[in-house]
């Protein structure tokens, strides 16, 4: 009779064991990811899913928002920021498995329907054909801080001020952009490969010079402990792949260096 409850224990145990191990697994992969990377991250989420099986459910938002998120608990796995500013605050905070590592390299473009040479932006956007210009707001968006920072080295905050309409997003900016809500934008050039139709868009890059660098970062994050490491994990480091490198640099952003 105890041989037989020790056995039933033990199988009861093993089936328990079972169970947390298919809820885990049954809970999706969340992957917290920058306004700015709306459209590559879906041909990375099919491209990852195709060599793992592994589904990936997509939030997207502006990074410093997503950030104040994951420091109130949001359940996230991994978060792909438009900066290493956020991650770094994250990892510092104990949010993070991993160091942040930078994934790719961003471009910072001025972009509108307008009918004037858009080469000279500089005098465009304080000309009479532009009455809107659209920026990220600078606290939550690390676009938006790169078209602050541009617009000082130029000398021109002063002058387009009463222009300036805000974005929460690089997202909402780009609506407002196609849309036609605005003249003209300072958006990310990843933008132009969302869109099917940019015939009537003129864009050009703004000299990186006048802005800071940015470098867009991963971090893993601690909650992928509840949800399944192991694919996390795995979504992590293939952001490094060959494969995952060759859609990033072929949808508007460069690459960093590889150790």
């Amino acid at each position: 009779m105890l041989r037989h409850y020790k056995i039933a224990r033990i199988l009861i145990l093993f089936i328990l064991l079972i169970a947390l191990q298919v809820k885990s697994y049954a809970q999706p992969l969340r992957v917290a990811v920058a306004a700015n990377a709306q459209g590559v991250i879906k041909k990375l989420q099919a491209d990852f899913k195709k060599r793992t099986g592994i589904a990936i459910e997509v939030i997207i938002g502006a990074s410093g928002k997503l950030s104040a998120q994951i420091m109130n608990g949001a359940p996230y796995d991994v978060f792909l920021s438009a900066d290493t500013e956020f991650p770094d605050q994250l990892f510092a905070k104990g949010y993070g498995l991993k160091a942040p590592k930078v994934y790719a390299l961003g471009s910072l473009i001025v972009c509108g329907s307008v009918k004037d040479d858009i080469k000279n932006w500089q005098s465009l956007l304080k000309s009479s054909e532009v009455k809107k210009i659209a920026i990220a707001n600078a606290k939550t968006a690390p676009y938006g801080k790169a078209a602050q920072e541009s617009l000082k080295f130029y000398g021109l905050e002063n002058d387009i001020a009463p222009k300036l309409v805000f974005g929460e997003s690089i997202s909402q900016v780009n609506t407002y952009i196609q849309t036609s809500a605005v003249e003209i934008g300072f958006t990310t050039e990843a933008f132009l490969y969302e869109r099917v139709e940019r015939s009537k868009l003129k864009w050009v890059r703004i000299d990186p010079k006048s802005y800071s660098k940015i470098e867009q970062a991963a971090i893993l994050l601690k909650h992928a402990n509840q949800t399944g490491l192991d694919q996390a994990t795995q979504f992590y480091n293939y952001l490094s792949s060959p494969s995952a490198r060759k859609i990033i640099d072929s949808n508007g952003y460069h690459l960093p260096q590889q150790n």
